[in-house]
């Protein structure tokens, strides 16, 4: 024949630990938080925060240089000829920014070649708009003069 539950071992004391445990924190002038344990060290002082240790930190510029360099890349790579006043989508796969350039105008007054456009940037920490200025050099190359956000 089985025993009913009240007589197996394990389960009162348990239930019993569990009143005990109830009736210690109720009793008057005890505390709720000295049952909940407080936050202590094992010299009875409050933990201090460690603050040289940051998680989480983004890196923002390299992402930014990256994104102002493919910008840079589409811009000058542009046949002004066939694109006319169509928009030119680019996209940067190593930050995942992506965007539309919606004008871009050449420049020769100076003697330079310079090519001046808007684009949008949309990116992990929102949508911008910026304003641009690109300028062939004397090496061939093409240099990122401004890269200015607009508000």
């Amino acid at each position: 024949m089985a025993k009913p539950d009240r007589c197996r071992k394990g389960r009162g004391r348990a239930s019993g630990r569990f009143v005990a445990m109830a009736a210690l924190c109720l009793m008057p002038g005890f505390m709720l938080t000295g049952c909940v344990g407080g936050v202590m060290d094992f010299s009875g002082q409050s933990p201090k925060v460690d603050r040289s240790i940051s998680t989480g930190t983004i890196q923002t510029e390299p992402e930014k240089r990256s994104d102002q360099d493919t910008v840079r890349n589409a811009v000058s790579s542009a046949d002004l000829q066939k694109v006319g006043q169509s928009p030119i989508p680019w996209a940067n796969t190593s930050t995942g920014s992506a965007g539309v350039i919606s004008s871009i105008s050449e420049d020769r007054s100076n003697g330079t070649v310079c090519r001046i456009f808007t684009t949008s940037r949309h990116a992990y920490d929102g949508v911008a708009k910026f304003y641009g200025r690109t300028c062939l050099a004397g090496d061939g190359q093409w240099q990122l003069v401004n890269f200015d956000q607009q508000s």
